[in-house]
């Protein structure tokens, strides 16, 4: 087997870059598109957010498991099989014609949630160590472009194709990257041999999905409703016992020993908090965007802020943050030898908090938007470059993957927080005599999203200064389980 440094890694982040694309846009392509899934397929509001809903549910509870036996079992080998299982799902959902069958298979597609965290494994065991720091901000900053990309290419299917072909189209990227992660990529020689933690799986995925649940449908449910305080009761519940687990299976898929490392604890921390924060703020300025287009024009009159603009405007003031992450990624990989990544998570994060502010106090006009979803980018970009470089310093080899996939939860958590929070101001306040949002639901998300950002600052601080790994990288003196097979040759 040829050394790693000579395995063309300028390829294979390309090709780990196309599967991180395809994944986050099926994200966001399917956001504007509620509404159409309501109508075409005669069902609720309620049911049809569950197709954005189901998604994140099944991606926050296989991605943990899956980033496990991909430390286990193979890195790239895991990659395959979770891009198989987002391919089926995709096809699957573009051939759906009722609601049941559209959400079973966009659950189908979140279980392929592991694709960024076994691509950042991959990073760190195949690249050499000079280059994994801008090599995990490149894949980082894939996240914006997918969710840029995605909202633009969704408005223009929606208005010359049928939803259909949301999926058709987002299918592409995944089978392309499907053909060259098993065509290319070469496996990765570190492993962790280990058994499959039933009971941890199981306590994890329930507990994960009563919070997901909670979040996700608190607002409709109303907050201290019981069945909301059920779902909220019997997370902690289920959790708690999910930690107990841990510390007694023999083989577990979390060591709680790395969770409590600081390191660990309070990146995990900081991924609650951007994910919070930042979709507070950058899911919130397509409807900003959007608000009265389509009104009547005694309806219109009643909204004096918004652009009334179109889904491909929306889409359009999204692309400054997806081009500063394109660019602020990858760089803050290259300067965080110098800097450290502390640091570049505190810019980082900072710009969030800044970004949300102008937001709260200005956003009647273009360039104001602009310019706030401009330092977003330049936040966001930072932050997930320098989260994914904070857990990759933090633990050995061996449990990239696991770690990865928590992070990535946490990420989704947040995220979900942030969405329903955003959901809750804008159902609580509405203009008199409507049930359009009024201004006041805005300026209460951005600026909880600010205030939160700028709170989080204090945990980079609980961050130690230098992070050394359990372990040095095994990549020499690990073998190969098996040999690479068709992988080894590029």
């Amino acid at each position: 087997m040829e050394p790693a440094e000579n395995r063309r890694p300028g390829l294979t982040l390309t090709i780990l870059a196309v599967a991180c694309v395809a994944y986050v846009l099926q994200q966001t392509l399917v956001v504007p598109a509620l509404p159409n899934f309501q109508t075409s397929l005669h069902t609720s509001e309620t049911w049809a957010a569950w197709v954005f809903t189901g998604f994140l549910l099944t991606s926050a509870v296989v991605t943990t498991p899956i980033g496990k036996l991909g430390d286990a079992y193979g890195k790239r080998r895991l990659l395959v099989i979770s891009l198989g299982i987002f391919a089926i799902g995709t096809c699957g959902a573009a051939l759906a014609h009722s609601i049941t069958v559209l959400i079973l298979m966009r659950a189908v597609q979140g279980a392929a949630g592991a694709i960024f965290p076994l691509s950042f494994g991959i990073i760190r065991d195949e690249f050499p160590r000079e280059r994994v720091g801008a090599a995990l901000g490149t894949l980082s900053a894939t996240f914006g472009v997918g969710a840029g990309l995605g909202l633009v290419l969704s408005g223009v299917i929606l208005q010359n194709l049928s939803w259909h072909w949301l999926f058709w189209i987002g299918a592409v990227p995944v089978v392309i990257a499907l053909v060259l992660v098993w065509r290319l990529i070469p496996e990765s020689p570190v492993r962790t041999p280990s058994r499959f933690d039933v009971w941890g799986v199981a306590t994890l995925s329930v507990g994960l999905g009563l919070l997901l649940v909670g979040l996700s449908e608190g607002n409709r449910w109303g907050w201290t409703s019981a069945a909301t305080l059920g779902c909220f009761v019997g997370s902690v519940a289920v959790l708690a016992l999910w930690c107990w687990v841990e510390t007694k299976v023999a083989d577990p898929m979390m060591d709680m020993r790395i969770m409590r490392e600081r390191a660990v604890f309070w990146t995990n921390v900081l991924a609650v908090v951007v994910g919070i924060s930042m979709y507070g703020t950058y899911l919130l300025m397509p409807t900003l965007v959007q608000l009265g287009s389509g009104l009547p024009p005694q309806m219109k009159a009643l909204v004096p802020y918004g652009f009334a603009g179109s889904v491909i405007m929306a889409g359009l003031y999204l692309m400054p943050a997806t081009i500063m992450m394109i660019i602020i990624a990858p760089l803050g990989g290259v300067l965080e030898p110098r800097v450290g990544a502390r640091w570049l998570t505190f810019v980082g994060l900072l710009s969030i908090g800044v970004a949300a502010f102008i937001l709260t106090v200005a956003h009647s006009q273009p360039w104001q938007l602009i310019v706030a979803i401009s330092i977003l980018g330049i936040g966001v970009g930072l932050v997930y470059a320098m989260l994914a470089k904070l857990i990759v310093d933090a633990v050995s080899p061996q449990v990239t993957g696991v770690a990865m996939g928590m992070n990535t939860v946490m990420r989704t958590v947040g995220g979900t927080i942030g969405a329903q929070l955003s959901a809750a101001f804008l159902t609580s306040f509405t203009i008199a005599g409507t049930p359009l949002p009024a201004e006041k639901g805005f300026t209460l998300t951005f600026l909880v999203a600010g205030v939160v950002a700028i709170a989080g600052l204090g945990a980079i601080f609980l961050i130690p200064k230098r992070v050394a790994p359990a372990h040095e990288p095994l990549r020499d003196v690990v073998p190969r389980a098996e040999p690479a097979g068709k992988g080894a040759s590029a």
